[in-house]
């Protein structure tokens, strides 16, 4: 028997006791767990710390006012995420954009209406579940996945994998993507514009790779990149049992499918030419091919299909 799905979390941020209690017992009567925060700093720990579904935030707050709380959200990516509800008794347009300006992505006036909050929460909830199993199934699946703003460069959201990835080869954790990244996108996409394939970026740390590639463009204009990070040892493993190669002929297959010449095989690995040349005809025997570049075809295949 299956467990119950846990609830889902909303965060009430507000000042005014009442306005808790009227939307505490709505939330609670319709199944959600509820967090509340009555200032600025208090909201931002909190949502920090428990990472609520839906954030309904009072725009008017002594101090640290909900426009601020919401920038520092968004600014933070492990926050960003967090679809924020505004609650305003400011209708006048200039603050109705100020609210949109500020990461939020609906907003109910008061005196609060508990159905139209309801309502709303309902419908962002569900998108921002989704969005949720999205990531997570492309990090189940082993595809690393950003969205980058190009406008702002910033890395609008990340799988957790990614994030992963981007930290151990730029070396920090970062919500903008580096310079490099953006302008291979803008290369990338001018290239994809004018109907040809365009090239991988490829980011070296060591022997590892972290290569990109692109993926689409959103409606919202954010590009969607591919990472796959690689490693010449890694490859090189992968074609052992694959072809059933001895150590030393799988590291010259591997650097011929790089395309290196014999004597440059011969200067990595540290053999003479006529060595590499030999360990080849094992090879060319063992994979059923007459060249080199067969060979090379039949390895390149291999290490994109995963070794399947």
């Amino acid at each position: 028997m299956s467990e119950p799905a846990a609830p889902r979390v909303v965060l009430i941020v507000d000042d005014i006791p009442d306005n808790l209690a009227l939307l505490h017992d709505a939330l609670d009567a319709a199944g959600y767990a509820v967090l509340v925060a009555t200032d600025g700093p208090s909201a931002l720990a909190r949502a920090a710390r428990q990472q609520p579904d839906v954030i309904l935030l009072d725009a008017l707050m002594p101090g640290m006012d909900g426009f601020e709380v919401a920038r520092r959200l968004k600014a933070d990516f492990g926050t960003a995420h967090i679809p924020i509800v505004f609650m305003t008794g400011l209708t006048e347009t200039e603050h109705v954009v100020a609210a949109f300006d500020a990461g939020g992505i609906d907003y109910v006036t008061k005196p609060i209406r508990p159905p139209e909050v309801l309502a709303r929460i309902a419908a962002h909830m569900h998108g921002a579940r989704q969005m949720s199993l999205a990531r997570n199934a492309l990090d189940a699946s082993g595809q690393a996945t950003v969205a980058v703003r190009l406008s702002t460069g910033a890395l609008v959201w990340q799988t957790p994998l990614a994030r992963r990835l981007l930290a151990d080869f730029l070396g920090t954790e970062t919500e903008r993507a580096p310079r490099q990244l953006l302008q291979w996108i803008e290369s990338a996409a001018a290239t994809r514009s004018d109907g040809r394939a365009p090239l991988p970026l490829s980011l070296s740390a060591g022997d590892r790779r972290l290569t990109f590639n692109l993926h689409e463009q959103t409606p919202d204009g954010e590009w969607l990149l591919g990472l796959r990070e690689e490693s010449d040892r890694a490859s090189i493993d992968a074609l052992l049992p694959a072809f059933g190669l001895t150590a030393r002929e799988a590291e010259v297959l591997y650097w011929v499918s790089k395309g290196k010449t014999n004597r440059d095989v011969g200067d990595i690995l540290g053999l003479s030419p006529r060595t590499v040349h030999k360990h080849l005809e094992h090879i060319f025997a063992k994979l059923g091919v007459e060249t080199r570049t067969a060979a090379a075809t039949l390895a390149i295949n291999k290490l994109k299909t995963g070794g399947d």
